[in-house]
């Protein structure tokens, strides 16, 4: 920091902060279907209360105690419960949503090119070692990349779904 860096205190951070949580917006909606890892989803439930999107998650017992061990927040957080994800997505983008995948695609746009959301969109994340399957790309709207320089193949679900979401949501 150099000398002429303030920095907010926790009381000021407070006051511009949401006094309650969010309800259901119905504007932006981070879904990881097919997740793997319980530790991402804590991580990622924290960013959709940050930038004021819902969460859509498969119904299966270790996510609902996933979701209650890693949700750090005071709060009660806007969470979507599904039982069949393809089923979902179809429903989701009949209704209207834009349907963008977080994927390794020839045709993705990059994620620095991806434009805010500008209606109601669900961010389609599949998990780290799979993907998203192939049942469920012909939903997809558009797909965005990560680019990556280094030599790993793909960051963890909870930061893909963080970074786009803040693009989605107009905060980056």
């Amino acid at each position: 920091m150099t000398a002429g860096t303030w920095v907010r205190t926790r009381a000021e951070l407070k006051t511009q902060r949401r006094r309650r949580p969010h309800r259901c917006w119905n504007h932006l909606m981070a879904a990881p279907l097919w997740p793997k890892y319980d530790a991402n989803l804590g991580t990622l439930l924290r960013t959709c209360d940050a930038v004021g999107a819902c969460l859509a998650v498969p119904r299966r017992p270790w996510v609902t105690e996933a979701l209650a061990r890693g949700n750090t927040l005071r709060h009660r957080s806007c969470v979507h419960w599904l039982n069949r994800p393809v089923d979902w997505l179809t429903a989701q983008r009949a209704g209207g949503s834009a349907v963008v995948g977080v994927e390794l695609a020839d045709d993705a746009v990059r994620l620095g090119d991806l434009p805010a959301a500008r209606k109601r969109t669900v961010m389609v994340l599949g998990n780290e070692s799979e993907g998203i399957p192939p049942e469920a790309l012909p939903l997809l709207d558009s797909v965005v990349e990560i680019p990556m320089v280094g030599t790993g193949h793909s960051l963890n679900v909870a930061v893909a779904g963080s970074l786009v979401l803040y693009k989605l949501a107009g905060l980056l």
